[in-house]
């Protein structure tokens, strides 16, 4: 037992603990949305976050993560959760309001003050970054 591989190493250990939506992502991925998950949702997300999940999987959970209050839409509520977390709270509120507006100005299709899945979806496609940088390195 004691010679056998870590499944993590150090590094990705470090990499998940840092990470601002470590506990959004537990959450989501839990089946009650409390934040302790199941074998079966502790697969589920590193299936979802591998390099090989398809685009359209990725957005979808990409968007429940930022989706705070779990209401099927980001709003800006939601965007200025994610922007603080993002910058790790290193914005002033105005900052942090500004990079919101802008967010919604682009993204929001239909104009109305949020964005839907469809919306975020659109997004990342335009996002070549995106499936370099959702996921998780086993």
């Amino acid at each position: 037992m004691g010679n056998k591989p870590a499944v993590f190493t150090h590094e990705q250990l470090e990499a998940y603990q840092d990470n601002p939506f470590r506990q959004r992502i537990a959450q989501v991925f839990s089946e009650d949305g409390d934040g302790h998950m199941t074998l079966n949702n502790f697969l589920d997300m590193f299936s979802v976050m591998s390099e090989m999940a398809p685009r359209d999987l990725k957005a979808y959970y990409a968007f429940k993560i930022y989706d705070f209050n779990d209401d099927d839409y980001i709003c800006a509520w939601d965007l200025e959760q994610t922007v603080t977390k993002l910058t790790r709270g290193e914005l002033s509120a105005e900052e942090v309001s500004l990079v919101c507006e802008k967010v919604l100005d682009e993204a929001d299709a239909d104009h109305d003050g949020r964005l839907s899945l469809d919306d975020f979806q659109h997004v990342i496609l335009r996002a070549p970054d995106f499936l370099s940088t959702f996921h998780i390195r086993i």
